[in-house]
């Protein structure tokens, strides 16, 4: 803070955050050291006197007021926690996603009033400068001789490193003369925590696993850990399974709404499946590694808010293929010998025309397994498809063997040529007796 020697007036800051609990340790004794020596039990004969000696009138007839403030009468009492609150102390630690809130009072020190009180105030970064209040179209006509005027103001914390609070008055003092103070008064922004993402490619979808690590020295309870997903993908939270299924109905909510981080380095794993969508609409956007960004909420213990956003994500791009196929709908029950429809969808996901078209079962791989053949031709002929158009159609296939069987190899390839475009994925079925 700099000085203000010359000046009729003065800043003062407080942060305003929220109180803390006030803790009393108490005093852990055996009311016995109160009438005893330290070796009263390394002599045989006083321990012999021990059990009179506690059973006696004169120890149990002690004043009741006096030994109590000794004796834990509930487990809580040892957390030392009186049920009183306590005003921040001192500034504390400022963490990026936090809302800064400072109580600012300019007061004249002087018995003198002075006039035409200009007070601004900003926050100055190493990117940027924000006005947080200026009243230099409307001056305050005067501050008393020992008087002062407050104010509050309130910032979110959006950037990393130094920050500095400038307050500054411009003042006609007593004398006549027009006066600047300038007051800094600086603090340094904190990471609350890290995240660190992992992304995998399954069969069609991505995962995206982000750990969540937090820095501080207070427990964080996770109000909402939301991914936005970058057009075209489509988000769903695979959530774990609670291993309490006798657990309160009231606790599961709470476990559910929020989800405790514990301090100084506790860590927790959120998992998100990501797809392209099947709307050829959506065919159109540009093949992009960037996946989303996650949205991050949460209070402290006492309530204090905090909010994060990550940059971008980014993840490996699937390759758009140019023809693919894919299983759009497979029948409950699959029974041995009886055929059954397998449900396909074929999309042009080019700019032009292509087919004709043919789907195919593969006979090697029928003869190498023989649970599941297909029942009619072996192929089908899609005549053509237009540029980002997708088309349906079913195949006849027949079981001959029950259990989870596997559906032989499926694919799509040019007519003309007998280039390939895409093979399906593999898919299985549970074949019934009757």
């Amino acid at each position: 803070m700099s000085g203000t020697s010359g000046h009729s007036l003065a800043f003062r800051v407080m942060r305003l955050c929220r109180p803390a609990f006030q803790v009393d340790l108490p005093m852990r004794v055996d009311p016995v050291d109160l009438i005893t020596g330290e070796d009263f039990l390394q002599h045989q004969p006083s321990a012999v006197q021990l059990s009179s000696l506690l059973s006696s009138p004169a120890f149990n007839a002690r004043e009741e007021g006096y030994w109590r403030r000794f004796e834990l009468e509930d487990p809580m009492d040892g957390m030392g926690i009186s049920g009183l609150l306590v005003l921040p102390q001192s500034f504390g630690s400022i963490f990026l996603g936090e809302t800064f809130c400072s109580y600012i009072s300019v007061a004249n020190h002087t018995r003198l009033d002075v006039r035409d009180v200009v007070i601004k105030a900003e926050i100055q970064t190493e990117r940027q400068r924000i006005m947080l209040t200026d009243n230099s179209k409307t001056p305050m006509d005067f501050i008393k001789g020992g008087g002062r005027h407050d104010f509050i103001i309130e910032h979110d914390i959006k950037e990393l490193g130094a920050h500095t609070l400038m307050c500054m008055a411009v003042y006609t003092d007593p004398e006549g003369e027009r006066k600047c103070l300038p007051q800094y008064f600086k603090f340094t922004a904190s990471n609350p925590l890290s995240v660190r993402t992992k992304v995998r490619t399954v069969q069609g979808s991505t995962l995206l696993e982000a750990c969540i690590e937090n820095h501080t020295k207070a427990h964080l309870f996770m109000d909402k850990v939301r991914f936005e997903p970058a057009p075209p993908w489509t988000v769903t939270v695979i959530q774990q399974e609670y291993e309490n299924a006798q657990q309160d109905t009231a606790e599961k909510a709470l476990s559910r709404s929020t989800q405790l981080i514990r301090a100084n380095g506790g860590v927790h794993n959120y998992l998100y499946q990501l797809r392209h969508p099947q709307d050829p609409a959506n065919m159109r956007i540009e093949n992009s590694n960037i996946l989303g960004k996650l949205d991050i909420t949460w209070h402290t213990t006492l309530g204090e808010p905090g909010r994060l956003q990550t940059q971008q994500i980014l993840g490996n791009p699937l390759p758009l293929k140019e023809v693919d196929i894919s299983v759009t709908e497979i029948p409950l029950r699959v029974i041995v010998a009886r055929p059954f429809l397998l449900q396909l969808s074929v999309s042009n996901n080019t700019d032009r025309r292509l087919g004709p078209l043919e789907v195919f079962m593969s006979q090697d791989e029928v003869e190498r397994q023989g649970a599941i053949v297909i029942n009619g031709l072996w192929t089908t002929v899609v005549p053509s498809l237009a540029p980002y158009t997708s088309t349906d159609l079913s195949l006849s296939l027949v079981a001959t063997t029950v259990g989870v069987q596997k559906i032989p190899g499926i694919g799509v390839m040019d007519a003309r040529d007998g280039k390939l475009y895409d093979t399906l994925a593999v898919t299985e079925v549970f074949v019934e007796s009757h």
